[in-house]
């Protein structure tokens, strides 16, 4: 049904008989002119809107609101293996009978979805053949076969855990009541689906940081402060022979990442081990002046505004001078008005951090220089392009 006040947004005909003939011109669902009338009306008049074009440096209102339409197909052609098994088949490309058969789906929903994914470009169709195939970005990020896959982490950690959780953001914005993380991954199950998807993303991260953006020369002992899984100690390990690290973790993500550990070169599990800790808690139980290297990788978006300072203060006590901090997260820019990837993301952390900041660099320097650091050694680095960024600063 269209929205009440939808006639008045058409624009006026400009002759004298559509004039005459307005009041019943045939727009959605009004009284139906006569067949001359009605032809001569809809050729004055265009299309219907229903909300601004991003053209106009306005907002999508339709985009943004069914958004999560085209969110859950993409989560959906995951679960049931789309994008696999196109991969996987000759040629790179299946009809749609042969999808209902290698998806397990045999009805016609397959093929609603299927044009779903058509219509934002995941999937390319071609016509004539009535054949479908992957587009380039599918078939580089969403194929498990590709070394750039991070298809677990968007199925597993967004569509399966951080999608529900962002139903409650309207009350959560207006009482403050939300979960923290430390009550959400006391579930075991929840604890375990975090960790694992997110190791898929934060071990192609942490090649990158260690590859280009960070120096581990005369790194001998780090501290991964809330490091889940272990993703940036193994690639730093790895990455330099000679580098320990300590990882704090909640104890349920701890148990997740036991079999992950297990997994790595035993060389590597020689060198990273866990010690059980809320990373919040007043002090650390590690020794001071002891760390070259302290990194809070998705740590600090993720406690309360208040005790942000606490762990830059905690990770200063535990350097050796001229040791550095390493503060990598989802950040806007300064002006806060974007990127607008890295705005959702802290968005989203509202529903298990309710008291927690929107990062940018000028609030996390802020709170680093009381926390002692020297702010004449900051450096500040884009990461992830659009999503997240990365600094570091030296303790005197």
């Amino acid at each position: 049904m269209a929205p009440k006040g939808l006639l008045a947004r058409a624009p006026a005909a400009t002759t004298a008989a559509s004039k005459a003939h307005l009041s019943v011109a045939p727009v959605l669902g009004s009284r139906v002119a006569a067949p001359a009338v009605r032809s001569m009306v809809l050729r004055a008049a265009p299309a219907l809107r229903f909300s601004t074009s991003a053209e106009e440096e306005d907002v999508d209102i339709d985009g943004v609101a069914y958004g999560f339409m085209a969110s859950q197909a993409l989560f959906t052609a995951l679960e049931i293996g789309v994008y696999d098994e196109i991969a996987i088949s000759p040629g790179g490309s299946l009809s749609f009978e042969a999808l209902k058969s290698a998806c397990g789906v045999d009805a016609w929903r397959l093929e609603t979805l299927l044009t779903s994914l058509v219509a934002f470009k995941s999937l390319k169709l071609d016509r004539p053949g009535g054949v479908y195939s992957l587009s380039p970005n599918t078939a580089r990020f969403l194929v498990q076969s590709s070394r750039n896959y991070y298809g677990d982490y968007l199925k597993y950690q967004i569509g399966r855990q951080f999608y529900g959780r962002m139903e409650s953001l309207p009350k959560i914005m207006a009482t403050g009541e939300a979960p923290s993380y430390a009550d959400w991954f006391s579930n075991p199950e929840e604890a375990d689906t975090y960790t694992k998807a997110q190791h898929n993303g934060s071990t192609a991260t942490a090649k990158v940081l260690v590859r280009k953006k960070l120096s581990l020369a005369g790194v001998g002992e780090m501290l991964d402060v809330g490091g889940g899984s272990g993703a940036f100690s193994y690639v730093f390990a790895a990455a330099s022979p000679e580098l320990k690290s300590t990882v704090l973790e909640l104890p349920g993500v701890c148990a997740s990442a036991a079999k992950i550990k297990s997994e790595q070169p035993q060389d590597i599990q020689d060198r990273v081990s866990y010690v059980e800790l809320d990373a919040t808690s007043p002090s650390w139980p590690v020794p001071e002046t002891h760390f070259d290297l302290v990194l809070m990788s998705y740590i600090s978006g993720s406690v309360p505004e208040f005790l942000i300072e606490k762990l830059y203060a905690n990770a200063h006590k535990a350097l050796k001078p001229g040791g550095r901090l390493v503060v990598h997260d989802f950040m806007v820019d300064d002006s806060l008005d974007g990127p607008a990837l890295a705005a959702y993301w802290a968005l989203q952390h509202v529903t298990v951090n309710s008291a927690g900041l929107g990062l940018c660099p000028a609030k996390i320097s802020e709170r680093m220089g009381r926390a002692g650091f020297d702010l004449a050694t900051l450096k500040v680095d884009e990461m992830i392009h659009g999503l997240t960024k990365v600094m570091s600063v030296t303790k005197k």
